[in-house]
């Protein structure tokens, strides 16, 4: 029986582009992950915060998907930063091929820490704009 390698540095693109969604779970853990499912449920809880207040800022109502979004960012990270021999033994052990990380692995960690940290920022920021002066500033 052949397994399939799992691509470390595919494996964090896919956090970082479509974490929102939980495509990278799906990916590593196949369809019965359950926090994959929570990922793509956010979905779902936009849809329902929508039909619950329909004139709501349009900040509360992507609520669920921006948190979905932040939590990708921060499983890209937790996933990059793996040390190899650790990644092969989560989620390549029946495979003979070994992981070995390169430089497009650094630029995509770097690259969602800036997205990261700005967007955890601005959420907050317009949250506490939100909660606290009505959205006075935007």
């Amino acid at each position: 029986m052949t397994v399939l390698h799992k691509n470390k540095t595919f494996a964090t693109l896919l956090a970082f582009l479509t974490g929102g969604l939980g495509l990278h779970r799906f990916y590593l853990r196949g369809l019965a992950d359950k926090w994959g499912w929570l990922h793509a449920a956010s979905l779902l809880g936009c849809a329902a915060v929508f039909a619950a207040w329909p004139h709501a800022d349009p900040y509360f109502l992507l609520l669920p998907l921006i948190v979905s979004i932040l939590a990708g960012f921060l499983e890209a990270l937790v996933l990059g930063l793996m040390a190899d021999e650790k990644w092969d033994a989560a989620f390549n052990a029946g495979s003979a091929q070994r992981t070995d990380s390169r430089w497009p692995l650094a630029v995509i960690l770097v690259t969602t820490l800036l997205f990261g940290a700005f967007g955890l920022i601005a959420t907050i920021a317009r949250l506490f704009d939100l909660l606290y002066t009505g959205g006075a500033y935007g």
